[in-house]
């Protein structure tokens, strides 16, 4: 099968092939963790299954990945393959073995559902930084902040900001939950 490479977003390699448009390879490149989890939840927003791989050192790290995926109640485990597949090795020009892992995901039915109640709690974090800075730094950005009314104030918009990501999140719930019961 012909395979070509390309960098995805900050120079993680992600491999296509043909009818592979959804495979995330993750190397040893020192990428953090979550940039693979935000990958693979984009990757998902496009296709309703994923495959991760790795090779040698980088296998933790899909392992990983997966299962903050699976724990978060975003995929599913359709299938898990490992093997040993041999590269040439420049440094001293002979065939080193190296483990293989690949693991298929699939979305759940509510992945939706999860990935939007998670934007809105971003939103609500980014409202609050906001407000919370102008608090700080008073309406005109010079004058000297009253913090008696502007802790209160920002108080008052974190737990607005909190009661609205729980309403929401209560309510997917109690969505899936019918959803469940209608199957």
């Amino acid at each position: 099968m012909e395979t070509t490479t390309a960098a995805a977003g900050d120079g993680a390699v992600v491999a296509v092939g043909r009818g592979k448009k959804n495979r995330i390879q993750v190397s040893t490149n020192k990428k953090p963790l979550f940039f693979y989890v935000n990958l693979a939840k984009r990757y998902m927003q496009q296709h309703n299954e994923i495959e991760l791989s790795a090779l040698g050192m980088a296998i933790g790290t899909v392992v990983t990945v997966a299962e903050i995926l699976k724990n978060n109640g975003l995929a599913t485990a359709k299938k898990i393959q490992t093997s040993t597949v041999g590269t040439k090795d420049e440094a001293k020009g002979r065939l080193i073995r190296k483990a293989k892992i690949e693991i298929l995901l699939g979305k759940t039915d509510n992945f939706n559902d999860i990935v939007a109640a998670d934007n809105r709690t971003k939103d609500c974090s980014k409202d609050i930084n906001n407000s919370a800075g102008k608090v700080s730094h008073g309406a005109a950005g010079n004058e000297k902040p009253d913090n008696s009314n502007g802790i209160a104030f920002a108080d008052k918009v974190a737990q607005d900001a909190v009661e609205d990501v729980i309403v929401s999140a209560d309510q997917a719930a109690r969505e899936a939950a019918e959803d469940e019961k209608k199957k």
